[in-house]
């Protein structure tokens, strides 16, 4: 089992004091020495009040705060958790993220999702209606600029001709892409086109506000034996990540706490990967909140690299 440490997403609202005189790369840095395999960070350019009343929140841009992740650390992958597909030009994604790995020495990974905020999208100039589609084609349009060879894509949403992208990422062929969600969508492009899946425990309640379907370990282990099921028969029989969302508990003691009793029925339930959502209400919790999860990890995956996926 490898561990993904997700950036306290509540710390944005008050940052100056959750910081307190620290820097974002200190919290990467942490996580890299506690051995977690991944940071992640998610995407919200410009919420609208109302879905921040409801249990919403801000977010710095992904590629950015990335960015400064990766030059306070070594070995630990950045991952977006996740990029909504729609709300930037496939292009400007494929670009940001190619600088990201290549400059990080080939450790992002790419986690995207459709997206469930209307306003936002609206907002953005992008469109909610037909986002299924446009994410199919923005898929093909970055793996294809990716390639660093002229672009000749006939595409009723993204169309290029000529048009190339230099420096390519890192890794061959880009880096490994992973999708969120819980609905068949998500799992049918980790089924087809995907490298890993990143589903989030979640009640009908929740489900009600995300517009992604509830989830618990039993569905998660019949839909990751679909997925198996499906990708043999794309004649895609290598491994994928599942990365599990715990819900857990509400502060940093409760949540690690959670966690550590329910490893082996994550794993059971066909995870490879726990996010952990940080839970911190400052940086020293946060630091304190690492610290519980360090022998976790290393009980966990004893002879494992931490920054292997």
């Amino acid at each position: 089992m490898q561990f993904v440490f997700q950036f306290p997403m509540r710390a944005m609202n008050h940052w100056d004091d959750w910081i307190a005189g620290h820097r974002l790369g200190d919290l990467a840095a942490a996580a890299e020495e506690a051995g977690f395999s991944a940071v992640s960070t998610t995407d919200h350019p410009f919420p609208d009040q109302k879905w921040l009343a409801g249990g919403g929140h801000h977010a710095f841009d992904p590629f950015v705060s990335l960015s400064f992740m990766a030059a306070a650390t070594t070995r630990i992958r950045l991952l977006t958790m996740l990029i909504v597909a729609g709300y930037r030009n496939p292009y400007i994604t494929a670009k940001a993220a190619a600088s990201v790995d290549n400059l990080s020495g080939g450790r992002l990974v790419l986690g995207m999702g459709a997206g469930y905020e209307p306003n936002e999208f609206e907002v953005l100039g992008a469109s909610f209606a037909d986002r299924g589609p446009r994410f199919d084609s923005a898929l093909v349009a970055m793996r294809a600029a990716w390639t660093g060879e002229p672009v000749n894509l006939d595409d009723p949403y993204y169309p290029a001709h000529g048009h190339v992208m230099l420096p390519p990422p890192a890794q061959a062929g880009g880096p490994p892409i992973w999708f969120g969600g819980n609905s068949t969508a998500a799992l049918r492009r980790v089924a087809d086109v995907g490298d890993g899946w990143m589903p989030m425990e979640q009640t009908e309640a929740v489900a009600k506000v995300t517009g992604t379907p509830a989830l618990g370990l039993g569905e998660l282990a019949d839909k990751v034996g679909w997925l198996r099921e499906r990708r043999r028969a794309n004649g895609r029989d290598g491994e994928f990540v599942v990365s599990y969302a715990p819900s857990g508990g509400r502060d940093v003691d409760t949540h690690a706490a959670a966690i550590a009793a329910g490893i082996a029925a994550y794993a059971a339930s066909g995870a490879t990967h726990v996010l952990v959502e940080s839970r911190a209400r400052s940086f020293d919790d946060c630091l304190r909140e690492l610290g519980l999860y360090r022998q976790l990890i290393a009980d966990a995956a004893p002879e494992r690299p931490a920054a292997s996926l």
